[in-house]
């Protein structure tokens, strides 16, 4: 130290930040082997401890092949280990503040950081831009079930909330709330398609390679002669003009992407499940009013028509990277596609019938028959 100059101060001891709120965020569907989902913690099928010791053990070929046994009726690892993760929680807590948050189906946002902002392919958002594209018509689903899908955003909205909770309620009780929209706005798989189909057809993506149309079956043979004959025949057609033009083919490689993410998205888009969101009202009613506007999760305030728009405009911009100045060429180039589609149709059913006509006698005579009634009273029209 140089003379003249004060002592440097001695250092503060302080003391270690408590932790204030843990907010573990899990899944609605981590519970998806009972219909009816409490916001409670729900015994695993196994222990997690004997888990983790299994696959620290066993190969990795072994534990394939035991792996749709241990997870049951589960449809992937994702929703079993999730499971496992809500229980070690419970188990490992003790007395610190936990919160777990388990949102169902995540979309696009519904207001911040933008109306429809989204930045993955994931869940419903893949298959809907499939659809735009012209390249996606047909899926196992039951219509009429309720799409329990949540916007991003409310999610994240509801974590800080519960955070905030968590923090001031001082309890020793673990809550959990179940983040979704089948019980105070829920929308059924028919409705939300119909809002989709009307939106990409509205806000066309550039370079639709069809007309957007699409049908919701629970019919699997049905269902994969209508993928035989609309997704990959025309991918292996478009593929092989695609090399004949010295291009590289890419279709039938999209289409095998598709199918996995149908595969994946079937399992929720043919069952039913009632998510009990009691925590979640009872949280939204601490809040000030100030606070309801500020950290938006009030579910019952999404209009799903607007909000389905917004959603395909959301992808359109954020990952398809299609400027709105596009949209009015895109319009024409759809309408253009809408007339191929509907002469296709009607090429379709007249070569169908000249099919069957060429096949059945009965069937020739009476299309013959029906010409020559309708030549005959096109001729007495003038008369009348």
């Amino acid at each position: 130290m140089v003379k003249g100059e004060s002592a440097p101060p001695e250092p503060v001891a302080t003391s270690p930040t408590l932790l204030q709120a843990l907010i573990h965020v899990s899944t609605a569907y981590c519970n998806c082997d009972r219909t009816d989902v409490s916001e409670v913690i729900y015994a695993p099928p196994y222990n997690p401890d004997d888990i983790i010791s299994l696959i620290n053990w066993l190969p990795e070929d072994i534990l394939d092949q035991l792996t749709p046994r241990l997870i049951g009726k589960r449809p992937n690892t994702y929703t079993f280990t999730k499971a496992l993760a809500e229980h070690m929680l419970l188990k490992e807590a003790g007395n610190l503040p936990v919160a777990i948050v388990r949102p169902s189906i995540v979309t696009a946002s519904l207001n911040e950081p933008f109306a429809g902002w989204v930045d993955n392919f994931n869940g419903p958002t893949g298959l809907v831009s499939a659809l735009a594209k012209g390249m996606f018509r047909t899926m196992m689903c039951e219509k009429n079930y309720v799409a329990d899908m949540v916007p991003v955003d409310i999610v994240i909205n509801l974590m800080i909330a519960a955070a905030w909770r968590t923090a001031t309620r001082k309890s020793n009780n673990l809550l959990i709330y179940n983040c979704c929209t089948g019980q105070r706005n829920p929308i059924i798989w028919s409705e939300f398609v119909k809002h989709a189909m009307t939106s990409v057809r509205k806000h066309p993506l550039e370079g639709c390679l069809w007309y957007p149309t699409g049908d919701l079956r629970m019919n699997r043979p049905m269902n994969t002669l209508n993928c035989i004959a609309k997704h990959f025949l025309p991918a292996y057609i478009l593929d092989g003009v695609a090399r004949i033009m010295g291009k590289k083919p890419f279709v039938v490689n999209v289409q095998n992407k598709i199918a996995k993410a149908v595969e994946c998205l079937e399992y929720f888009a043919t069952r039913q499940w009632r998510f009990k969101d009691d925590n979640v009202h009872a949280l939204l009613h601490t809040l000030s009013p100030k606070d309801r506007e500020i950290f938006v999760f009030d579910v019952r305030h999404i209009n799903w028509d607007k909000y389905v728009e917004r959603y395909v405009l959301g992808f359109r911009e954020f990952l398809f990277k299609q400027r709105p100045e596009s949209l009015p060429a895109s319009r024409k180039r759809m309408l253009r596609l809408y007339y191929l589609h509907q002469l296709t149709k009607l090429v379709a059913v007249l070569l169908t019938w000249r099919f069957l006509m060429s096949r059945s006698k009965r069937l020739n005579d009476l299309w013959s028959s029906f010409l020559e009634n309708a030549l005959k009273m096109a001729r007495l029209i003038p008369f009348l």
